[in-house]
C-alpha cells in the first residue's frame, strides 16, 4: 500500500477531484475544508453521545462528505458526472426533523447562550462551523461554480444543529440559558 503522504502539496497547491491544481488558499479549497471541519466537529458531538439523535448525525456526516466532494469537483470536469449530487430533499428532511424536535421543546422567546451539556456545546460549535462553511460556499454559488442546493443545505443544517443542541440539553434536563444584556 502506498504511503498516505504524496508530497504533491509541499509547494502550497493541491489537486481538485476531476483534475486541475489550485493553491491551497483557493476559495474552493477553503469551502470544502470548512465542510470537512464541520464533519469532524459533528463527529465530536457524536462522540459526546447524542442518544437517539446519533443516527441523524451519522446521516448528516455522510451528506457532508457528499457536499465536500461536490465542492472539490470543478464544474464541467468528467468527474462531475460520477460524483453524487446534493439532493434538495435533504433540506426538506431537515425541516421535518426540526419541526419534530420543536414539538418537544419549550418555546424560545429570547436568544440563548451556546452551552449546556458537552453534546449540546459540541452541536453549537458545529452550528458555528456550518455558518462559516456557508459563508465560504456563497461566493462559489454566486459565481455559478456550485449549485444553490449546497447553500440551502448548509443554511438548513445550521438551523437543525441549533435545534439539536437545544434537544440535547432538554433531554438531559439542562435548561437553555437566556442571553441577558450585560449591565453597563
Amino acid at each position: 500500500m502506498p504511503p498516505i503522504y504524496t508530497k504533491t502539496g509541499d509547494r502550497g497547491d493541491t489537486s481538485l477531484f476531476g483534475g486541475g491544481r489550485v493553491g491551497k488558499e483557493d476559495v474552493r479549497v477553503e469551502a470544502y475544508g470548512q465542510v470537512d471541519e464541520l464533519n469532524a466537529v459533528l463527529g465530536v458531538a457524536r462522540a459526546e453521545g447524542l442518544g437517539a439523535m446519533d443516527g441523524l448525525a451519522e446521516t448528516l456526516q455522510a451528506q457532508l462528505f457528499t457536499l465536500g466532494s461536490v465542492l472539490a469537483t470543478p464544474a464541467g470536469s468528467k468527474a462531475e458526472r460520477v460524483i453524487p449530487k446534493v439532493d434538495p430533499a435533504w433540506a426538506t428532511d431537515m425541516e421535518k426533523a426540526i419541526d419534530g424536535f420543536d414539538a418537544e421543546l419549550p418555546p424560545l422567546n429570547t436568544f440563548i447562550l451556546p452551552h449546556g451539556t458537552r453534546a449540546a456545546a459540541a452541536l453549537h460549535l458545529a452550528r458555528t462551523v456550518c455558518r462559516r462553511a456557508e459563508r465560504r460556499v456563497v461566493p462559489l454559488c454566486r459565481a455559478g461554480k456550485v449549485e444553490a442546493a449546497v447553500v440551502v443545505y448548509l443554511n438548513r443544517l445550521s438551523d437543525l444543529l441549533f435545534t439539536m443542541a437545544r434537544v440535547a440539553n432538554h433531554r438531559a434536563g439542562t435548561k437553555d440559558t437566556p442571553w441577558a444584556r450585560p449591565k453597563p
